[in-house]
């Protein structure tokens, strides 16, 4: 006898959903050290595995998460679903790095044009800093004006004149 009402089934799913993005949320955490090219793929594997559903009742249109299907298949050995639900990981988990491979085809030259870019970026402003006359003044490369202005040509700068008392 079916006792669990669809409200009962929403809910069930619900609270699944909450737990299995704080384990998804924690994963992301402990994995945060790693390369990026080892962290990404971990991170969907794992989401691969939290989120994919099966179906366990093909009449009523029922399904369940995977993950869970196989464990309790396999550990108490009290159903047949598991092969199902381990196929329809393989599925799920295949479609996600297929996508993800595609991201990463796109996001590689994007990624390698920013990096040359930010290398030319760093290379002009060395280069700058090397010629500015700037850097030989402790004080400012002003000379004797106070406001940093360029002397003017025709007046070249003189001696400090003291007023006569």
């Amino acid at each position: 006898m079916d006792t669990m009402t669809e409200n009962d089934y929403l809910i069930a799913w619900g609270l699944y959903a909450f737990a299995a993005l704080g384990c998804l949320l924690v994963w992301m955490r402990l994995t945060r050290w790693m390369w990026r090219w080892l962290r990404e793929p971990l991170r969907l594997l794992v989401a691969v595995l939290l989120f994919s559903p099966t179906i366990i009742d093909p009449v009523k249109e029922k399904v369940a998460p995977a993950i869970a299907i196989t464990a309790l298949d396999l550990a108490f050995k009290v159903g047949n679903n598991a092969w199902r639900a381990i196929s329809d990981l393989f599925m799920y988990g295949m479609i996600a790095f297929g996508i993800y491979l595609v991201f990463v085809a796109i996001r590689f030259p994007i990624e390698r044009a920013a990096n040359a870019r930010k290398e030319r970026t760093a290379a002009a402003k060395a280069a700058a800093r090397a010629d500015d006359p700037e850097e030989d003044h402790p004080f400012g490369g002003a000379g004797d004006d106070r406001y940093g202005r360029p002397p003017v040509p025709s007046n070249p700068q003189r001696m400090r004149v003291e007023p006569r008392l």
